[in-house]
């Protein structure tokens, strides 16, 4: 997993501050005979203020307060000038950035305020031009620290947002696949189911129709472990070695033979030129269909049925006629929401419409142009 980068450590900021603030003390007061000499106090105080930057993820809501009263009493004992203000400056940044708006807005004050009575009470208008600048300083201080909050915010939002989307990609995948071993279980077991009774009833008064029926419940049993098997690799992170190829128009004739098998009537109109609909199309046509056709074999008690294809150059119609009992007020199931739900998520619609009698499914799947040219 890649790691993210929340700024350099706090020792590290800890330890820089501290080295500049006492080597630059050191080396400015070597050039200021007025100031009181640096005594081990002296040291203590600027090594205090940058510790207390080590309260910046803890307890941020300490740090700021502290170094400002650090420096404070450095600068009230008569020590040298020097980068003092460096660990009071960025305790204003990093109390911002922390979200303290109003501590780092009124520290910020605070510090502008100080240097403009000092200024004040010292006459010196030269001080007066610099404490102008501190204060403008010390705006900027906070508003950078606000950056740096608001970028942060804004990453967190950025990567909230991503891994919501990847679990929506996820979870419509889950779905898909929950859709598909519905369908290929579904069809498959109507199938056996059917071909077992058959060579039940026959096997003893007609031998000869025995063998016929179980060849049926192998070739069905053995398609339906092989497309199964590929759905549950993707589960496992286990991709198979030759992936079988997406169900396609030219693999309805095979779902229309399947169901002659089982004794059901089925007329077959095809169409020509599937090159010209795309995969999503011809899958979501084949399992349509798959589904449809189980329906009629395990719910509807029809003698026969209609398969029809055909496109008009906008849309793929997928059409399955049956002259059973169709739906009886019955409320659709988990196959039929199936079906609509992949035929909506291509822009397509599902209706169903009570025949007298039997049911029809028809389905409207838009062609992709961009993707439909062969």
């Amino acid at each position: 997993m890649q790691r993210r980068f929340h700024g350099p450590p706090t020792s590290f900021i800890v330890i820089a501050v501290a080295f500049v603030q006492v080597m630059g003390t050191v080396f400015s007061a070597s050039h200021q005979s007025a100031a009181r000499h640096l005594d081990p106090l002296a040291f203590l105080l600027l090594l205090a203020g940058p510790a207390a930057l080590a309260f910046r993820k803890a307890r941020p809501v300490v740090m700021l307060p502290a170094t400002l009263a650090v420096t404070a009493l450095y600068l009230f004992l008569g020590y040298a000038w020097g980068p003092i203000a460096l660990s009071p400056a960025l305790s204003i940044i990093l109390t911002a950035a922390a979200g303290l708006r109003w501590q780092a807005w009124l520290g910020a004050g605070v510090v502008a305020a100080a240097v403009v009575l000092w200024s004040i009470a010292v006459g010196d208008e030269a001080g007066l031009v610099r404490s102008s600048a501190v204060v403008a300083w010390a705006a900027i201080l906070v508003l950078i620290g606000e950056g740096f909050r608001r970028r942060r915010e804004r990453i967190a939002e950025y990567r909230r947002r991503s891994e919501a989307a990847k679990q929506a990609e996820r979870d419509e995948y889950r779905l898909t696949l929950a859709r598909d071993i519905h369908d290929v279980v579904a069809h498959s077991l109507s199938m056996i189911n059917v071909q077992a009774s058959v060579a039940l009833h026959v096997g003893k008064d007609d031998p000869e129709k025995l063998r016929p029926a179980l060849e049926a419940i192998k070739a069905a049993s053995k398609d339906s472990l092989a497309e199964v098997r590929q759905l549950l690799g993707v589960l496992r992170d286990d991709a198979p070695l030759v992936p079988a190829a997406p169900p396609s128009l030219a693999r309805i004739a095979q779902l229309v033979e399947d169901a002659r098998r089982s004794g059901l009537d089925v007329r077959f109109e095809g169409l020509e030129g599937t090159l010209l609909v795309a995969t999503p199309q011809q899958e979501t046509a084949y399992r349509v269909v798959q589904e449809a056709l189980s329906n009629v074999r395990r719910h509807s008690g029809a003698a026969s049925a209609v398969v029809l294809l055909h496109h008009d150059g906008t849309a793929l119609k997928v059409r399955v006629d049956d002259d059973g009992t169709g739906m009886q007020g019955a409320p659709p199931g988990n196959g039929l929401r199936g079906m609509r739900e992949r035929v909506e998520a291509l822009g397509g619609t599902l209706v169903l419409v009570p025949l007298d009698p039997g049911l029809r499914v028809e389905a409207s799947l838009p062609l992709n142009p961009a993707e439909g040219e062969p």
